[in-house]
């Protein structure tokens, strides 16, 4: 079986296009989506992209989800000041059946992949879909949240920043995000099966920066200067997670 894993698309239609584009291509047997698909520019858009999908396809959710249900339930998200504005808006462009739909993703998925065996899908970690771990992060503070799962393999996001590491005797590997990525421009995701394959995906980033402003999303322009045209480095990445890796910081 191969499986393609998805994560952090943060409404970012163009990229998420594309990339399912090259994921039919493949022939894949089932796609995972890991969670944050919202918030971002095209929320609306890119959950009706999923729901229309021929694969068969396992949802769970990430930071993102919890913190637009929050705000749907009348709550106040989860999430520092600067992002409130993007939930909310985010929040307000769903259609009550996104809301019925958002609010049935579980916060795992458990596949068994041949040449891989048993694999894990988590956002962030299994326990928490908060916590904030990179490939920098000493393995010591993080064994306990991995040591008795009772799999090969973890596959992750939240930090959008692609790795492959042991923790313990657990393989934990980060499949990068499709809309939001540090580092190259483009969009990251796994494809799995017999083995682990990191991909990148290249899309016309000017159109899809251009899609993006001509929403009325309240960050429309930095999105599309920040996150599509030039994204920040896996180094300064790096640098500002590390000042708040292992915790429990929504990013």
């Amino acid at each position: 079986m191969r499986v393609a894993a998805i994560y952090d698309i943060h409404g970012n239609l163009p990229a998420l296009e594309a990339v399912l584009q090259e994921i039919y291509q493949e022939r894949v047997d089932q796609i995972i989506v890991g969670g944050d698909v919202l918030p971002g520019p095209m929320p609306r858009e890119s959950l009706d992209r999923f729901r229309n999908l021929d694969a068969p396809t396992h949802f769970i959710y990430g930071n993102g989800e919890v913190a637009v249900l929050q705000h749907l339930a009348g709550k106040q998200p989860a999430v520092p000041q600067p992002y409130r504005p993007a939930i909310s808006w985010t929040a307000q462009q769903l259609h009550p059946e996104h809301q019925q739909w958002l609010s049935t993703w579980p916060k795992t998925v458990a596949l068994e992949i041949g040449g891989l065996g048993s694999v894990l899908f988590c956002h962030a970690t299994p326990q928490n879909e908060n916590e904030v771990f990179t490939r920098l992060t000493p393995a010591d503070r993080l064994v306990p949240l991995f040591e008795k799962l009772n799999t090969t393999i973890v596959v992750c996001g939240h930090t959008h920043m692609q790795f492959d590491r042991k923790i313990g005797q657990t393989r934990v590997v980060n499949a990068g995000s499709v809309g939001m990525p540090f580092g190259e421009p483009g969009a990251d995701w796994l494809l799995l099966g017999p083995d682990v394959q990191f991909r990148h995906t290249r899309y016309d980033l000017a159109n899809a920066a251009d899609r993006v402003r001509s929403t009325v999303y309240p960050q429309a322009q930095d999105f599309a200067e920040r996150n599509i045209l030039n994204p920040p480095t896996e180094r300064e990445m790096l640098e500002i997670f590390s000042r708040v890796a292992f915790s429990t910081n929504a990013k």
